[in-house]
């Protein structure tokens, strides 16, 4: 895919794209590099090219992009001005509706991207406890900073000294680190989820979530929750609540403002005071903007009963790709939520056979990841869905055909 845009931003920013929106997390010179404008369930790069999404703005717009009561909201509250010396009003209802809403919350912090807020959180974690080691599970996503990044230029290694890891859903691993350190464990972050790039997602066992709970409860560690991907899209109340588990702190971002740049943590009253202690700050952390456009997207998703609908229609969509690599002798695998789907093609372990089929997917106009989760939104009706399956087909008959017979 030829891309101007991309000859100059090379020239003046490293690497051109960086960061996870580089092409060279999809297909390079397959998959667009700049995007145009947005709409609903559509998205336009910069050459005109309309395609389904299905990545979402990696997940943000739960509600579709531009949805006019979300603007609406974020125009009146920006009236008055954008960058105050203070916060305003909107900060404090926010964060009374994220404590009415959420069964944990006794108080909400609010910040601008989930890095900030689950980074924030473990320092909560030390300071109530006293402890500096934190476990995270192997390949977890919870930023780019340097106690959690897989990336190794610019750490070292005592960014990561007190940081311990462990195999998701393995209870005995996990009773191990107990074991060792549970006298020194601050807390355990974990997502929802296992939802690494570059492999299948795997759901919770709940006896493996009980386990966290149980070892926690006996050495006076904390549980972070980071919903910063999944929040918002399994249950109004909080990811903990689809899964049954119950955390101590909980970190949103992505859908909680459907794309407009906020962040917050959660937690019960017994970590208030640590948390008043623990500072972070940002010039642009209190715009009203943002908390307006929060407050309009939960009330939409309570009045439009959105989430429910994702995991149906998610589900069904999901089912009828599965069908459609069986009836073209087509091997997918499916995994993760209805509202977090990621479907691959089966046996193959360099992910090459999914890259092709993902190249040629957006070549019919559909956005579908090669290596990350999927998202389904509200935007994606009974129609757009039905559309989108329309194009898989055609995607697979023509992937097909690249396969048999390669250029």
């Amino acid at each position: 895919m030829n891309s101007p845009l991309f000859q100059r931003a090379v020239r003046v920013i490293p690497g051109g794209i960086p960061g996870h929106q580089s092409p060279v997390f999809t297909v390079p010179g397959q998959f667009p590099y700049f995007a145009k404008r947005a709409e609903g369930p559509f998205y336009w790069d910069e050459g005109g090219n309309r395609y389904i999404d299905f990545l979402c703005a990696y997940g943000p717009l739960v509600l579709g992009a531009g949805r006019p009561e979300v603007a609406a909201a974020v125009a009146a509250a920006e009236a008055g001005g954008i960058c105050f010396n203070h916060p305003t009003e909107w900060t404090v209802r926010l964060a009374e509706r994220l404590v009415e809403m959420v069964d944990i919350a006794d108080w909400a912090f609010f910040g601008k991207n989930g890095a900030d807020m689950t980074y924030w959180s473990i320092r909560v974690a030390r300071e109530h406890t006293g402890r500096r080691k934190i476990l995270r599970f192997l390949h977890a996503y919870h930023g780019t900073d340097p106690w959690c990044t897989d990336c190794s230029a610019g750490v070292v290694e005592g960014d990561r000294a007190d940081i311990l890891q462990a195999p998701w859903n393995d209870t005995a691993a996990l009773n191990a680190i107990f074991d060792l350190h549970g006298h020194e464990l601050a807390g355990i972050i974990s997502t929802p989820f296992d939802h690494p790039n570059y492999a299948d997602m795997t759901l919770p066992d709940p006896a493996f979530q009980r386990a966290i709970r149980r070892g926690l409860d006996a050495c006076g560690g904390l549980w972070i929750y980071d919903d910063v991907r999944c929040g918002f899209r399994h249950h109004l109340g909080g990811t903990h609540r689809y899964f049954d588990c119950s955390p101590d702190l909980i970190c949103y971002s992505k859908a909680l403002a459907n794309g407009y740049a906020i962040a917050a943590c959660v937690g019960r009253e017994s970590f208030r005071a640590a948390a008043s202690k623990v500072f972070a700050t940002g010039s642009f952390w209190n715009n009203p903007g943002p908390f307006a456009a929060a407050l309009a997207t939960i009330d939409l998703l309570e009045q439009e009963s959105v989430i429910p609908g994702i995991l149906r229609r998610g589900q069904e969509w999901v089912d009828g790709f599965l069908a459609l690599g069986e009836k073209h002798g087509i091997e997918f695998r499916a995994s993760g939520t209805p509202a977090l789907p990621y479907i691959r093609v089966a046996d193959d372990p360099g992910f090459f056979r999914q890259q092709a089929f993902c190249a040629t997917a957006i070549k019919h106009g559909i956005f579908l990841h090669p290596h990350h989760n999927w998202f389904i939104g509200h935007a994606h009706s009974e129609a757009v869905l039905e559309e989108s399956l329309a194009r898989v087909e055609a995607a697979i008959l023509d992937f097909q055909v690249e396969v048999a017979c390669p250029a």
